[in-house]
């Protein structure tokens, strides 16, 4: 059964999502390089590279901040939900279904999180409270992030969403008669119910940091599968109100 799984996650709709998922880290690679290297035409060459690398609020625009957290977003959940992918491709190969129309369902959800995440970050900007580079330049602001975040994860709603993300065979069979793309949607809204709190902590550690990035995917896609996940959610949790408790502490201090 593994090697079958194997197998088939090595056909053309999986080879196009892997794809998707590392043009977007490659995108995301080029946007965080510093400034001295996005100068340097000689490495990258094309003039669309360069305009690539500008993402911060100034120079970028609201749209091009929407473009970055759309790119952000694919990178950093597509990878997460890849169990719920492969659980709706086996029953799709049993009673026939669209691959492809589940993801853009999904991706879809995420668009519009990259929508209202552009449109705040460009808000806090223009408030003093982020750098150009997206990461905050207020304690107060980290203290509340962090510390709204490590609440949502002993929330109601987080533990629904990841019971819902932790059991996507019978998710989609709940489901399945909606078709593909609602289904997608469906998906990409359990999944957003995990992750928004933890991808808002951008703004703590920086829009374009790639380390906490890649900290965080591995995070959020560990909590959503069963048998380690639920040793992860609440210690987490913890770990987050006391750093945002050390940072309030601070910053009311300062």
């Amino acid at each position: 059964m593994i090697a079958a799984r194997i197998r088939s996650m090595g056909s053309p709709h999986w080879l196009a999502l892997y794809g998707v998922i590392l043009l977007s880290w490659g995108a995301l690679y080029l946007m965080a390089l510093p400034a001295d290297l996005r100068a340097a035409g000689a490495v990258y060459g094309a003039e669309f590279l360069a305009s690539l690398c500008i993402v911060t609020p100034d120079a970028a625009g609201y749209l091009g901040l929407v473009a970055m957290w759309t790119i952000m977003s694919a990178a950093m959940m597509a990878p997460t939900a890849l169990p719920a992918f492969a659980a709706y491709d086996d029953l799709s190969a049993r009673a026939g279904g669209g691959f492809r129309w589940l993801v853009v369902g999904f991706l879809a959800v995420w668009l519009g999180f990259a929508v209202l995440a552009a449109a705040l970050q460009m808000a806090l900007f223009q408030l003093g409270y982020l750098s150009i580079f997206g990461d905050s330049q207020s304690l107060l602001l980290s203290g509340v992030l962090l510390a709204l975040a490590g609440a949502y994860q002993f929330s109601a709603l987080k533990d629904a969403c990841l019971t819902q993300c932790r059991a996507p065979l019978a998710f989609f069979m709940s489901h399945w008669a909606e078709g593909p793309v609602r289904n997608g949607l469906r998906l990409g809204a359990v999944c957003l119910g995990c992750c928004w709190a933890l991808m808002l902590l951008a703004f703590v550690g920086g829009v374009m940091n790639l380390a906490f990035m890649a900290v965080a995917m591995v995070l959020m896609a560990l909590e959503k599968l069963p048998e380690i996940g639920r040793h992860i959610t609440r210690p987490l949790g913890v770990v987050l109100i006391a750093s945002g408790a050390a940072c309030l502490g601070f910053g009311l201090i300062g």
